[in-house]
């Protein structure tokens, strides 16, 4: 899987993880954040949540015009990191709950520039690596370990952002409960109607509960959750320091793909310029946009991991689990399993040689009592927050691609390998079952807006292997549709305007995280089941489109 690749590759993989790491520790818990600092209800969440995203995707375009016409990729990628820790930074800084608003929106800003910077042209340097025809053939199996390397990072943010929030709150005797937020904020405002639950599960200290303490229980205790959530985004500081030392100080492993076509002209590197007609670049460019248009849906579904989803996990899903299913929740556990199961398999295989053996061995012994242990410490019923949901999908990515570029490289060998606008049209069709799913799980159960924006009480939580399991259909569809997306955009995007394609790869991303913010918006308004059917409707329409598409872009391929 990771042989005759470019040592190059895994720079930037390594600096990407990095990033990600700290960019999703932020999405993990950012409508959480928003919701219990200041009350705002879904819509108004969803909206900024939207609008973020949408700069966030929307100004790799700024950033690929920076690369390609001033300071070319690596540098525009190192001035992005700065930016980015400047955001991050003023982001983790603690204000009382239902303060600083300004400072957060100026921070969103300052991080959605810096990933402008930052994202879409380290995809470009990836890209130039294999325009190298030594390199050519594993373009698609790259931008699946590049991929694999982000949500490696991603899969451990929702843990780091779980230890924050549980370390500062447990400092002051408190633990997480995701119903207490709306009622406290409810009740301050004088909008609880009866108060019977919210004191069931108000952790006050004393047993004699005055209209007072209880005030001051609900502002103390949103702004313990609110300064959790704060230092929960100074973990992304962390996590870019450590992205910028891998990016510099590895540089001469990708230094020679660090070169624009305008470099390239200047520096007289005629012999790696590739010149295409202007109806050759007409055509790319048109293909490109169709693909664009497509993916716009499945970002508008696939997003709904930190809004929609998020909300069902917190007021819909089950709060506390048995020994077993908490082994999905506990991350450690969960790897170690795994790690365990991956030893097992190379100790049996065949075509391993006995060191091999030797090393798969002790690894299945280790990883195995790890597993054993914390499985031991687990309780008969175990809390968990509604953020930790989000590390399935990236954990299911690193499962899964050794599996699917296994898959695809045995159909490339057999000549059956679907091209990359058949793999995103496939990766529509599994996105659209995976709220389908969701809309079964949803039947039945009272819509948001009656609940008047509390939690559903217990006979209405459904279990978590509803959402575990959306997110694994959903990973297998993002597997299908992303890299390959990428993969498809180094490929086909004129040589002159590469940043710009990959910016406009992540334009695309950016409209459907505003798509994604409207139909969010839904939440307080249609029945859960209608909101899902929204979805499952525009990504299977999105997929017929594509398949009848489908000739003209592979022709725009060759």
């Amino acid at each position: 899987m990771f042989k005759g690749h470019p040592k190059g590759l895994f720079v930037a993989a390594l600096a990407n993880m990095g990033e990600r790491f700290g960019y999703y520790t932020m999405i993990a818990i950012f409508t959480l954040f928003i919701q219990a600092k200041y009350g705002f209800d879904a819509a108004r969440t969803s909206h900024i949540y939207a609008i973020f995203l949408v700069f966030v995707y929307f100004l790799p375009l700024l950033g690929g015009i920076v690369a390609d016409r001033v300071l070319g990729y690596g540098r525009t990628v190192t001035v992005g990191i700065i930016i980015m820790f400047v955001g991050y930074l003023l982001l983790s800084v603690p204000t009382k709950f239902g303060t600083g608003l300004l400072s957060i929106y100026v921070a969103l800003g300052v991080i959605s520039l810096g990933t402008g910077l930052f994202k879409g042209n380290l995809q470009a340097l990836v890209g130039n690596l294999y325009d190298d025809p030594k390199y050519g053939a594993k373009r698609d199996s790259a931008f699946n370990i590049f991929y694999m390397c982000i949500n490696i990072g991603a899969m451990f943010a929702p843990t780091a952002a779980e230890a924050v929030n549980n370390y500062i709150l447990k400092a002051q005797n408190y633990t997480y409960d995701g119903r207490i937020p709306a009622m406290a904020h409810k009740f301050i405002n004088g909008q609880l109607a009866n108060a019977q639950e919210y004191l069931s599960i108000a952790q006050l200290q004393d047993q004699h509960v005055t209209l007072e303490s209880l005030r001051t229980f609900s502002e103390n205790y949103l702004n313990q959750l609110s300064t959790s959530y704060h230092y929960g985004f100074g973990v992304a500081c962390i996590s870019l320091v450590i992205s910028m030392i891998i990016f510099l100080a590895f540089r001469k492993h990708y230094k020679h793909a660090d070169v624009t076509e305008k470099q390239k002209v200047k520096n007289n590197d005629v012999t790696v310029t590739v010149e295409l007609t202007a109806k050759q670049i007409k055509e790319r460019m048109i293909a490109l946009l169709l693909v664009f248009g497509v993916v716009i849906f499945f970002w508008m579904a696939f997003h709904q991991n930190a809004a929609t989803m998020t909300y069902f996990a917190r007021d819909y899903t089950a709060t506390h689990v048995g020994k077993l299913t908490n082994i999905f929740f506990d991350l450690f556990t969960l790897l170690s399993l795994f790690l365990a199961i991956l030893g097992l398999i190379f100790l049996f295989q065949k075509k391993s040689s006995s060191t091999t053996r030797l090393i798969a061995g002790i690894s299945f012994v280790v990883f195995a009592a790890i597993a054993v242990y914390r499985f031991s410490s687990f309780g008969n019923s175990n809390a968990f927050t509604p953020q930790m949901f989000q590390h399935f999908n990236p954990f299911f990515i690193v499962v899964l691609t050794p599996l699917v570029i296994t898959l695809f490289g045995w159909m490339n060998k057999n000549g059956k390998e679907p091209s990359a606008p058949r793999k995103i049209g496939i990766g529509m069709i599994i996105t659209g079952l995976a709220f389908v799913l969701l809309m079964i799980a949803s039947i039945g159960l009272p819509s948001p807006k009656s609940l008047g924006g509390l939690g559903a009480p217990d006979p209405f939580r459904v279990s978590t292997y509803w959402l575990i399991t959306t997110y694994l259909i959903l990973t297998v569809a993002e597997l299908f549709l992303s890299p390959m997306g990428i993969s498809f955009v180094s490929k086909v995007a004129p040589p002159k305007y590469k940043g710009l394609m990959q910016g406009g790869w992540l334009a695309a991303v950016a409209g459907g995280n505003y798509l994604m913010g409207q139909a969010a918006g839904l939440w307080d308004v249609l029945p859960l089941w209608a909101l899902w059917s929204i979805f499952a409707v525009c990504c299977l329409v999105a997929a017929t489109f594509m398949f009848s598409i489908l000739k003209r872009l592979e022709k725009a391929t060759n």
